[in-house]
């Protein structure tokens, strides 16, 4: 039973049946969730394949603490470390865990922080202006909003959200300063792009929202080494998994499974390789989606991309 005195934490775990079946004839031992989240995915994990644990990372306090609680049943089969999934080399020393059976990283925000007002990541929800996946850190998406120049604002909204009106959203930004709250941000991104644009994709903070929350917790700045790392830690027959939610994060994996696929070969294809390029990982599936079930039951998973190497 879930303590009481925990904040409710719900999250629904997507693609969860594959997920399972990826993990189904890895070799016994650790697999790291490097978003333990709501532990959806750690706990099918667990109960399906009885000779897998669960390294599981989460920079999420409330979500490690919601966690730790709901996999206490697995008892000797869990072990959970408050941090980023970038120091998973750090946590597996810690834990005395000297390769893995497997990784899954389930990219992005999940449910409770988006509905939880007061985190702040909600542009439909007034809060102030937070945004910190690691509620322990200091620096929050006010303190980008308000001292960011509007140079460094426009490159945010573009590199990380694709956002075609940024910069006219960013002087709208500068020009409002003070800002405080999400819904203040929000309508000051609604009145800056144009109106018919306004009608079209749906919430026009959308993006900007995205784009800041990326900035702030750094989430593709850590990706490349945190794959890397999984991929070296894994060992033969083990599986990496990754879900993604938006192109940024998608081209990131796409580029770093290729890169393990060839070995870094840059021979011209119709020609044997002779660069002696290495290749660590086999390609097992390639942006995978959601059954259409799956989105019409949870419309969230409709921008979900699954890929998935075996390191050999």
């Amino acid at each position: 039973m879930i303590d009481a005195s925990l904040p409710i934490f719900e999250h629904q775990p997507v693609m969860l049946r594959e997920i399972t079946e990826i993990f189904a004839h890895v070799p016994d031992g650790f697999v790291l969730d490097a978003t333990l989240g709501g532990a959806g995915h750690a706990t099918a994990l667990l109960t399906a394949h009885s000779g897998l644990k669960v390294l599981g990372l989460d920079r999420d306090p409330v979500a490690l603490s919601v966690s730790h609680e709901r996999l206490a049943t697995f008892t000797g089969r869990v072990v959970t470390q408050h941090c980023r999934f970038d120091d998973l080399e750090t946590a597996m020393n810690q834990a005395g865990i000297a390769e893995l059976s497997g990784a899954l990283f389930d990219l992005g925000v999940s449910s409770h922080q988006l509905d939880a007002g007061d985190r702040g990541f909600s542009y439909r929800q007034e809060a102030m202006l937070d945004m910190r996946m690691d509620t322990t850190e200091v620096m929050t998406v006010s303190d980008i909003v308000n001292t960011a120049t509007e140079q460094e604002l426009a490159r945010i909204l573009r590199d990380y959200a694709d956002e075609r009106f940024a910069g006219r959203i960013a002087r709208a930004i500068i020009a409002a300063r003070p800002i405080q709250t999400t819904t203040e941000l929000a309508d000051i991104v609604a009145s800056s792009i144009p109106a018919p644009a306004r009608r079209r994709g749906g919430h026009p903070a959308k993006r900007t929202f995205q784009a800041l929350r990326i900035a702030l917790n750094k989430e593709l700045e850590i990706l490349p080494d945190a794959l890397d790392s999984a991929i070296r830690r894994t060992q033969s027959g083990g599986r990496v998994a990754v879900l993604s939610y938006h192109s940024g994060e998608d081209r990131i994996v796409k580029s770093r499974f290729r890169q393990h696929a060839t070995g870094g070969c840059e021979c011209p294809v119709h020609l044997p390789c002779g660069c002696g390029a290495v290749s660590t990982v086999r390609l097992v599936r390639s942006a995978a989606k959601p059954s259409a079930d799956e989105q019409n039951m949870n419309p969230r998973s409709t921008s979900a991309r699954l890929r998935v190497v075996e390191v050999i």
